[in-house]
């Protein structure tokens, strides 16, 4: 009797095949599975806007996305990305959702908040849901996590954050896929001509963002596309990540809007990078000088 082929199973041997298609054989098949998805890669930007207040004029910030904890990527990497998190001495810490990739499977949940309460960072950590974040009945325990973790999870809401009298604002949108976004409920009570960054799992959602006055916004979900083939491009384009999937983007509304896609840390479905390093992001927020 034939196996039955599972959908995970049929991707991994339409990637492997995809692969050797395109002349990479056996040594890329290898890399992408063993090689690439541990070749960290710390990305720094500037991100200038008038509304920079002057007491956050270079201000840090750290985004990591995508972990993805029990398919792939341990806790041991995670313990080593912490580490690396606090070495670069953030103002502030975003987690832009998907912690663990089936969270009622996966058995180390406990181990999970004495690392992420170990990092660091004045102003503050945050977090939002993504969609494995509500899968597999994590809802709950993803809240609890983060909570026990000092951090505070978004949902449809806003926070301000204040040094010396000025402000800027964090909101934070509920996932696409399986939560509740309400961008209108975000935005409540931010003042006008204050600067906004969203935090949006789903990166296509600058598209309704652009609606509320955001100046900045920060997403993950996509995995950068996860295996990108030489005049091919992307080959795993997950709903609300088909139109923006790595990178910035400018979106162009009354208010411009400028969009990050993080790549991510870890991998899902399938356990292959391929010209996809995983990601950490490090922003520099600054007064424009001219």
């Amino acid at each position: 009797m034939a196996k039955k082929q599972t959908r995970r199973t049929f991707l991994k041997s339409l990637i492997g095949g995809t692969l050797a298609v395109f002349g990479i054989g056996a040594g890329g098949y290898f890399y992408a599975r063993e090689v690439e998805p541990n070749l960290l890669d710390v990305q720094t930007h500037i991100v200038a806007h008038s509304l920079i207040p002057g007491q956050f004029d270079g201000t840090r910030i750290v985004q990591f996305s995508d972990t993805h904890l029990g398919f792939q990527y341990p806790l041991e990497e995670l313990k080593r990305l912490a580490q690396k998190i606090n070495s670069l001495k953030p103002d502030m810490i975003i987690f832009s959702g998907d912690l663990m990739d089936e969270p009622n499977k996966y058995d180390s949940a406990h181990a999970i908040v004495p690392i992420l309460e170990g990092l660091h960072a004045p102003l503050g950590k945050f977090s939002i849901y993504g969609n494995h974040d509500h899968g597999g009945y994590g809802t709950n325990l993803y809240k609890t996590i983060m909570d026990a973790s000092g951090f505070q999870t978004l949902v449809n809401e806003n926070v301000a954050l204040t040094r010396n009298g000025q402000s800027i604002y964090l909101a934070g949108i509920d996932d696409a896929m399986l939560g509740k976004p309400d961008m209108k409920a975000s935005v409540n009570g931010i003042p006008t001509g204050a600067y906004k960054i969203l935090l949006s799992h789903a990166p296509d959602l600058a598209d309704d963002a652009i609606e509320y006055g955001f100046h900045f916004q920060l997403s993950g979900h996509s995995h950068g596309g996860q295996i990108k083939i030489p005049f091919f491009g992307a080959l795993v384009k997950p709903p609300f990540a088909e139109k923006y999937h790595e990178g910035f983007y400018t979106i162009a509304g009354e208010v411009p809007l400028t969009l990050y896609v993080n790549r991510g840390l870890g991998t899902t479905r399938l356990p292959f990078r391929f010209m996809s390093r995983p990601e950490l992001t490090v922003f520099t927020l600054k007064i424009p000088t001219e």
